[in-house]
């Protein structure tokens, strides 16, 4: 139960971290610290293909905590690319539907939800300079927010609007998951009756279903779409 729940946060987590650099002109790095190349394309057949280059790469690693930026790792270079596969093929769903515009405060509070996995406004800051940013600031860089808010609110119209839990599976899922595991790592405690613990199962059902729904999307994605690697990292 705990693994499934944990791949789930996973998923939704680097879907959340999404860094669309397509949609606006790129911040300039320093040519003497970074060779920028194209490492990849991304067709679906529809629009243009978008390209990936090594700069998005580092863009999307320097959103993550503890991952080396000088240098950066092959094996994290070759998951943050994967990962803007897969997000650049559900931006392209999403740049489909029309949308509102984020608000002012919905971007500022996607920039607070990134500090607060950093120890400091400054040592994240020090990270964006590192891939081209001047700050939080940067208008390149609140432009990247902005479109994250907008991936976010694709991702809740597409995959969490139309989920429904029935009775049974929550009930089923307290039976047969919840007790065995809470009297496994709890042993002689009293077990929450499940009217305590529906409102958890129910997140935890539908979380489960968003997860396995995204999973579904971008496999059939990945059919109709061409994808091609251009330069090993």
């Amino acid at each position: 139960m705990i693994n499934n729940i944990l791949r789930t946060r996973e998923i939704l987590l680097y879907l959340a971290l999404f860094v669309p650099v397509f949609f606006f002109s790129a911040p300039q790095i320093n040519a003497q610290e970074i060779v920028d190349r194209t490492v990849a394309t991304v067709d679906d057949g529809v629009g243009q293909p978008e390209l990936i280059t090594y700069s998005d790469l580092l863009w999307q690693l320097a959103l993550q905590p503890g991952v080396s930026l000088v240098p950066p790792s092959s094996e994290d270079l070759n998951r943050a690319l994967q990962l803007l596969i897969n997000q650049r093929l559900i931006a392209l769903e999403a740049e489909r539907l029309p949308r509102s515009e984020p608000s002012d405060a919905e971007i500022d509070a996607k920039i607070k939800d990134v500090l607060a996995s950093f120890p400091s406004t400054a040592e994240f800051e020090n990270r964006l300079r590192l891939v081209g940013f001047d700050s939080v600031k940067d208008d390149n860089f609140v432009r990247m927010m902005a479109q994250r808010v907008k991936i976010e609110k694709y991702l809740d119209f597409r995959f969490r609007s139309f989920v429904v839990i029935t009775p049974e599976a929550e009930t089923n899922y307290y039976r047969d998951v919840f007790v065995p595991d809470f009297r496994r790592r709890y042993p002689g405690v009293i077990v929450p009756t499940f009217n305590e613990k529906r409102t958890e199962i129910n997140q935890i059902l539908s979380e489960e279903k968003i997860a396995k729904d995204i999973e579904t999307f971008l496999d059939e994605s990945k059919r109709r779409a061409e994808v091609v690697i251009l330069s090993e990292v």
